[in-house]
């Protein structure tokens, strides 16, 4: 285990806008969690620019990756940890500081199987008030059939449980984060076990996708939506994610 209590994943692709102020919020997160307990690894995917050398600036551990497969590119960073608890983050987004003592005692109490947290925009307007409100309602009959309420933004989970339940899915294409959480969720409730979101904590993530597409995008463009909600079709996650930027 190399002494680490955490690893944190960081998935990254031409991400030098923004992976230096995640990193930073990591570090400052760390600080809190212990002196030496948290490792960083960022899996640069299809890197053009520096994001790998501001992620070695901070110390963080850099692997490279090809796949054009959000799972297989987190599953990459997870396979290389040594830390006992797995915390994955999107280049684009910052933790709040207290938020892996948060994940510790929550794990520790024996309660939580892992969870997500809550995500808020670094700006807002009634365009995406209204996409995500349209995002929600296509996650809503998901969240029914399994009764719990799944979030995302920050995977949290013991290392061992992330294997259990086969870390994430290398054949979808979209969709891996919610399909991870309705498997960890099924692991919890084998257990006993809640799928916990952090309450005092959250992250705060870029509004990037609608300064690049537009504030009502994904409700102008509802068919692609679905698509994307499938996980599987390629055309559509390329379009709007692994052939952007």
């Amino acid at each position: 285990m190399d002494g680490f209590k955490f690893s944190v994943i960081i998935p990254a692709h031409n991400e030098e806008k923004y992976i230096g102020k995640c990193l930073q919020a990591v570090v400052s997160a760390a600080k809190y969690a212990g002196p030496d307990t948290v490792e960083i690894i960022v899996v640069a995917n299809r890197c053009t620019d520096n994001t790998a050398k501001i992620a070695k600036k901070y110390g963080a551990k850099v692997l490279s990756n090809d796949d054009k497969c959000i799972s297989a590119i987190r599953n990459t960073g997870v396979k290389a940890s040594s830390g006992e608890i797995v915390v994955t983050i999107d280049a684009d987004s910052l933790m709040t500081k207290y938020s892996l003592c948060e994940i510790r005692e929550m794990l520790a109490s024996g309660k939580y199987v892992g969870g997500g947290t809550r995500s808020k925009f670094d700006r807002m307007s009634l365009g995406i008030l209204c996409s995500g409100a349209y995002v929600a309602m296509n996650l809503i009959p998901i969240m029914r059939k399994n009764k719990a309420a799944l979030t995302g933004g920050m995977f949290w989970v013991y290392r061992r449980d992330f294997d259990e339940v086969g870390g994430f899915d290398e054949s979808l294409v979209s969709l891996e984060d919610m399909d991870f959480a309705v498997r960890l969720n099924r692991l919890g409730v084998s257990r006993g076990q809640k799928y916990g979101t952090l309450k005092r904590s959250y992250i705060l993530t870029s509004s990037r996708k609608f300064d690049e597409f537009g504030d009502w995008y994904l409700i102008k463009n509802r068919q692609l939506t679905k698509r994307i909600f499938t996980g599987r079709d390629r055309e559509a996650a390329d379009s709007f994610y692994y052939d952007v930027r």
